[in-house]
C-alpha cells in the first residue's frame, strides 16, 4: 500500500535503511527513496517496497512486479535472496517485517514532530482524520491513508513519518489484549486518546471492564510528561483514569459533563454538519464540524483538546474542523436522482457494532426525507461479538425505533434476530447474505428516501453502496442546492 506524499524531501536514502534494519544492500538501489510500500499494485517510482509475508499472500511473489513499476529497492529476506538476485536492487534483511517495524523505530527516533496515538471501540479512524485536518492548519501533520492500526500498519504510518512532520497522528486497534501494547511503544506519542469503550470484540474478552483495560494500554507508550485524553462521559472513565495515572500521565478528558477539560456547552445538530459552542481548558470556543452527527461532536472535543495539549493553534483547529469529511465507509454521504426524485445513501457499511450501530440510526434519525420518502437502513452482521451477539443484534430494535426509522433490511444469520424483534410495520425483507439482499432494496428505494447502509466489513454491505451509486446518478450542484 503506498500513499501520496505532500512532503517534499526524500523520505529515506538507500544507506539509511539498511542501517535502521541491519541489511545488505544488493545491486544499485536509488540512492534517494520517496516512500514505503507494501503493495506491489500500487508502489510508485522511488519507493521503497518490503515484501511482507502475509495471512494469504507472500510479498516476496510481487517483488518483479514492484520493481518493474519503478521502485527504487525491494527489501526481501535472506530465504529468498538469491532467487531474486537478477530481479533489481535489493535490501535483505533477516525478517522483513522486523525490518518494517525497526525503519519505523528508526523514522520515530529521528523525528520532532508531536504525536498524538488513538484508540476506541468506535470512531478510530474518523478522530485520526479529525486531527489530521486540525493540525494540518498549524503545520505540516503525517497521518495513514487508511485505517492502518495493526501489527504492520501503525509501524508502516511510522516508517512514512517525514523528517519535516510538525505533527503525527497514529491510529492504533485492537482484536485482542496485548496487542495494542507494543504499538503505542513503538509510536511513544506525546497525547495518547480512549475516544469510548464498547462491546465490541466481546469474542476475545470476558467483558467490556477487559476492553476497557486493553484500551488503557495505550498510555503505557507515552512519553514522559505525556497526557492522557478520555472521555469523561465513559461508564469506564475512573478505571481508564487509573490506568493512565500508573503510566504516570497527567489525564485530561472531553465530553458533556461538567468537570471536562473539552466541555460540551451547546450544540445545533444540522442536516450535513454541526455547529458547537465549548469550553478547552478554560478557553471559550465557537465552531463547526463539516458532518452531520452528534457522535463527531463528541469526538471533536477530543481532537481539540488533544490539538490544544499538542501545541496547535486553537482557533486554527477549530475553524479547520469545518472542512472534515467522514471517511468512505463511515459516513460518507451520497446524493442521488432518481425518476421520483432525489436519494440520500449514507455508506456507514465499513464497519460495524452496537454502538455505531446506535449513532449511524441516531444519524439516519436525523437525515431529511422528502415529502413521501422515508427513512430506511439496510444492516448486515455484527460480528465478534461472542455468546450475546444474538441479544445484542436484537436490542438494535430499540435504537431503530427511538430514531424513528421507517423501514429496516436485513442480511445475514444474526440480523435475523433483529428483524424478528422489529414491529412489524418497521420490518424490511430479510435475506441470508447482502448480494441476496441487494436487488430487493434496489427495487424498493424511491425518491425521497434516505438510505443508510450498515454492517462489520465481511457482511459485504458496501456493495449494496456501489449498485445505488451506480444506478442513480449524482445529483448535480445546482441540484443539490435546490434540493437543500
Amino acid at each position: 500500500m503506498s500513499a501520496p506524499s505532500s512532503f517534499a524531501e526524500p523520505l529515506w536514502s538507500a544507506s539509511e535503511l539498511a542501517l535502521a534494519t541491519d541489511g545488505r544492500l544488493a545491486g544499485a538501489p536509488a540512492e534517494d527513496l520517496v516512500g514505503v510500500s507494501i503493495d506491489s499494485r500500487s508502489v510508485a517510482r522511488g519507493e521503497a517496497f518490503f515484501a511482507i509475508k502475509g495471512d494469504r499472500q507472500d510479498g516476496h511473489d510481487f517483488v518483479r512486479d514492484a520493481l518493474a513499476r519503478g521502485a527504487g529497492l525491494a527489501v526481501v529476506d535472506e530465504a529468498h535472496a538469491a532467487e531474486l538476485a537478477s530481479a533489481g536492487p535489493l535490501l535483505v534483511t533477516p525478517d522483513v517485517l522486523a525490518a518494517l517495524v525497526a525503519t519505523g523505530a528508526a523514522a520515530r527516533a529521528r523525528s520532532q514532530a508531536r504525536i498524538v496515538a488513538v484508540t476506541g471501540s468506535v470512531g478510530k479512524t474518523s478522530t485520526k482524520e479529525a486531527l489530521r485536518v486540525a493540525l494540518g492548519e498549524d503545520g505540516p501533520t503525517h497521518a495513514s491513508a487508511a485505517s492502518h492500526n495493526n501489527h504492520w500498519g501503525v509501524p508502516l504510518t511510522l516508517s512514512r513519518l517525514p523528517k519535516s512532520a510538525a505533527y503525527g497522528v497514529f491510529e492504533i486497534g485492537m482484536n485482542h489484549p496485548d496487542e495494542i501494547r507494543p504499538l503505542t511503544r513503538m509510536v511513544r506519542p506525546h497525547v495518547a486518546m480512549v475516544m469510548n469503550v464498547e462491546p465490541v470484540h466481546l469474542a476475545a474478552f470476558p467483558n467490556v471492564e477487559a476492553i476497557a483495560d486493553a484500551k488503557a494500554e495505550i498510555f503505557e507508550g507515552l512519553v514522559p510528561g505525556g497526557h492522557a485524553v478520555i472521555n469523561r462521559d465513559s461508564p469506564h472513565f475512573e478505571r481508564l483514569c487509573a490506568a493512565a495515572r500508573a503510566c504516570g500521565a497527567e489525564v485530561m478528558s472531553f465530553g458533556e459533563h461538567v468537570t471536562s477539560d473539552a466541555r460540551l456547552d451547546r450544540v445545533a445538530l444540522k442536516d450535513t454538519s454541526s455547529c458547537v459552542a465549548a469550553t478547552i481548558l478554560g478557553e471559550p470556543l465557537t465552531f463547526k464540524v463539516g458532518a452531520p452527527g452528534r457522535h463527531l461532536v463528541q469526538n471533536a472535543l477530543g481532537v481539540l483538546l488533544a490539538a490544544k495539549l499538542l501545541g496547535a493553534d486553537l482557533a486554527l483547529a477549530g475553524l479547520a474542523l469545518a472542512r472534515f469529511a467522514p471517511p468512505a465507509g463511515r459516513g460518507r454521504r451520497h446524493e442521488l436522482e432518481t425518476p421520483t426524485g432525489s436519494l440520500i445513501v449514507i455508506d456507514e457499511s465499513y464497519n460495524a457494532n452496537p454502538a455505531s450501530m446506535r449513532a449511524a440510526l441516531a444519524l439516519l434519525g436525523h437525515t431529511p426525507v422528502g415529502a413521501s420518502g422515508r427513512r430506511i437502513a439496510a444492516l448486515g452482521d455484527m460480528l465478534e461479538l461472542g455468546a450475546s451477539e444474538q441479544e445484542l443484534h436484537a436490542a438494535v430494535a430499540e435504537a431503530v425505533t427511538a430514531s424513528k426509522i421507517d423501514l429496516v433490511y436485513t442480511a445475514g444469520p444474526l440480523m435475523r434476530a433483529l428483524h424478528d424483534a422489529l414491529p412489524a410495520q418497521r420490518r424490511g425483507a430479510w435475506a441470508p447474505t447482502a448480494a441476496e439482499l441487494e436487488p430487493i432494496l434496489l427495487q424498493s428505494v424511491r425518491g425521497g428516501d434516505a438510505v443508510m447502509i450498515k454492517g462489520s466489513n465481511s457482511s459485504r454491505m458496501g456493495p449494496l453502496v456501489s449498485s445505488l451509486c451506480a444506478r442513480f446518478a449524482p445529483l448535480t450542484a445546482d441540484e443539490t442546492t435546490s434540493a437543500e
